[in-house]
Order: C-alpha cells, then structure tokens, then sequence
C-alpha cells in the first residue's frame, strides 16, 4: 500500500518540478505525502507527524532521488512538539485568517507553516492581521502564575484576545532540546521574578510534571471567574 501513489504521473512530470516550493509540495502530494503535517523550508522538510503526513521511508528515498539538497527530518521530539501546539492552535485559529508572527523565531516559523495548508491562513510579518503570535512558552506562564501569587495579585492571566499561543504548553527544556538537535539557536529567558524562579526551580526536582499541572489549576479557577 505504501507506492500506490500516481507513479505514472510522477514518470511523466518528474523532470518538470523545479525547487521551488509550491513544486516540491506538488511532488510530495503526488508521492501521497500529506502536506498539512509537514513543515516546509527550502533546506529540510520537517514531519510533524509521521502517522498523518504518510511520509514513508520508502517515500522519502523517492522524494531525496528528485530532491537530494533538501534534508528529511524526522525528529520525535519536534514531533511531540507539534502535537501539543496543534492541542491549542486548532481550538485558536480561524480558516483563512492573516496571522501577525514574530520576528526571528524559528520553532514558530515550523509550527505555523502547515497551518497555511490546513486551514488556509496567510502569515504576515506587519499589517493587518486578525490574529497575532504571542510565543510565551510554557515556563513563563507558570512563572507568571507564581508570580502574580506572591506578589499578593492573584493569579495572573497571560491570554489575550487576538492572540494566539503556538507554544504555551511547551516547555524550554523541549524546544531547547529540539533547537539544539538542529543546530539552530537556543532560547535565552528574560529575567523573571526571582522568588517564582527559586519556587519553580524546587518544584522541578520534587515534581517534574508540576508545570502542565499548575497551568491545569490555573484554567480551572479562571473558567469558574
């Protein structure tokens, strides 16, 4: 089941693809490869999903025949990565919105791509938009949760409306791990509170999972505000 893609087609128009993006994607969708669950750039092809994309080894050994420069990635972490994102993205995004994203920002850069295939969106860098990229990763939210604790404020609500939050439920850790693996730039935190951080940081070695389970509580409470 794994070749029954076009392959007559694929003889005939193999010569014709060029590498340009929209024909590296048509080469994939003629492969069978899904495009929604990839992430595209011209060096590698991410698989956010190995299950959902159908991108076979057999496939990419066809794909890496026409297209030997670009790179296959098929790193669990990331995977895992996309998966969570895809948790909030799917519940946040509007088809066919334009989507303000930040500057400089590589794992954003991945995650959001497909989404211009799954639902349509257009990523713009300045104007208008309907929504925004806000990349608050999840150590930070637990840091402002803390914060706004000990500070006698109350838990503090870091969503706002407009924005969407590809990272919330990702932990430094993971995308430092991933970058690191790619060999591309690690993420530096700006400074937070010092005694949230001291919390944190006992919390980690008492508690690894702690992070997802404060940001559980903290929508708990919110949905009952």
């Amino acid at each position: 089941m794994d070749l029954m893609f076009d392959v007559t087609a694929l003889a005939s128009e193999e010569k014709k693809f060029s590498s340009s993006k929209r024909d590296v994607l048509k080469y994939l969708k003629i492969l069978g490869v899904d495009s929604r669950f990839i992430s595209y750039t011209p060096e590698k092809i991410y698989i956010n999903s190995l299950r959902f994309s159908r991108f076979s080894r057999k496939k990419e050994a066809t794909f890496n025949g026409q297209y030997p420069e670009i790179e296959v990635v098929r790193n669990k972490l990331f995977q895992k990565i996309c998966t969570k994102s895809s948790k909030h993205l799917a519940l946040e995004i509007e088809p066919n919105s334009r989507i303000l994203m930040p500057k400089d920002n590589f794992l954003v850069e991945l995650l959001m791509e497909p989404y211009t295939r799954k639902y349509g969106v257009k990523l713009v860098y300045e104007g208008d938009h309907d929504l925004a990229v806000n990349p608050l990763i999840l150590d930070d939210q637990v840091n402002n949760i803390f914060e706004g604790i000990f500070n006698g404020e109350g838990l503090k609500f870091t969503k706002r409306e407009g924005e969407i939050y590809p990272l919330v439920n990702i932990s430094l850790d993971w995308i430092n791990s991933f970058l690191e693996m790619d060999g591309q730039e690690l993420i530096e935190r700006e400074n937070k509170d010092d005694l949230a951080n001291s919390f944190s940081e006992f919390l980690e070695d008492v508690a690894p999972q702690y992070k997802d389970n404060v940001v559980s509580a903290a929508k708990f409470i919110e949905s009952k505000n």
